[in-house]
């Protein structure tokens, strides 16, 4: 079993009034990187594409599922992190106090916790070779279970796109010294 997890490539800024998670797309350039992806991720060999239901996440994927003739399936499972906030011009701020205290939830959302906890149940359902498109709290926080040493640093550096590849030899991917599990 392999899985692939593939942080989304460059969206559009979320803005009040803007398109909201489950609309806002790649910019130009991140179609262009998601295009790029095609050649690295076809040659893993998946059996599934799967993703977040939030536009960025699907686009970033869909030129592989086009290329392989796969369809993207997609769960809410695989979402981002709902922090509890609004756009916001200072959300680093508030983001580095939840990586503080990973079982602080704001009101209506969830904790970091809470998220690796739905990121891990996802992920541990899916069989074969698996392509996912999500995000980087999302993938930050799966690594973080696994082992990875994940801190908001560490989040708030993940490129976009960032492919993370996970197999019985080891996690691979940007930020990840190479690592048993």
């Amino acid at each position: 079993m392999e899985i692939v997890l593939v942080r989304h490539a460059e969206s559009v800024i979320p803005t009040v009034g803007g398109p909201d998670e489950y609309h806002r797309p790649l910019t130009g350039n991140g179609r262009a990187q998601a295009e790029g992806l095609v050649a690295e991720l076809a040659a893993i060999g998946p059996s599934l594409i799967a993703a977040s239901p939030y536009l960025r996440a699907v686009q970033t994927v869909e030129p592989l599922a086009r290329v392989l003739g796969l369809p993207v399936r997609t769960d809410h499972a695989l979402r981002e992190w709902d922090s509890g906030l609004e756009p916001t011009p200072d959300y680093a701020r508030h983001y580095a106090a939840s990586w503080a205290d990973p079982d602080f939830a704001r009101p209506g959302g969830e904790s970091l916790n809470q998220l690796t906890e739905r990121a891990v149940s996802i992920l541990r359902s899916f069989t074969g070779t698996v392509v996912i498109g999500s995000h980087g709290t999302f993938v930050a926080r799966a690594l973080a279970d696994l082992g990875v040493p994940v801190d908001w640093p560490f989040s708030q550096a993940m490129p976009m796109p960032a492919v993370y590849r996970i197999a019985d030899t080891g996690i691979t991917g940007p930020g990840v010294n190479p690592s048993r599990r």
